[in-house]
């Protein structure tokens, strides 16, 4: 059995804007089909991911340990 080509690099979150993966940026539909389209279509939605990706917002949903660290360093409170 041959391997798929996809564009998956485990970071599986969705952003809630645009409705695009932040790792990869299908959105859930295409993650959930992507097996059973025919090698043609998974191409054509590759070929749009750049843009797509371009999109979504990169901010983090919660504090990451690298802003909690700096926040604790310089005394500033949580929002």
């Amino acid at each position: 059995m041959s391997s798929i080509e996809s564009p998956c690099i485990l970071v599986c979150s969705m952003d809630l804007k645009t409705g695009y993966c932040f790792g990869c940026g299908r959105t859930r539909e295409e993650i959930a089909g992507w097996i059973t389209m025919n090698s043609e279509t998974r191409r054509t939605i590759m070929n749009e991911l750049p843009a797509r990706l371009e999109t979504v917002e990169r901010r983090p949903r919660r504090e990451t340990r690298r802003a909690r660290m700096l926040r604790e360093r310089t005394g500033q409170s949580s929002q």
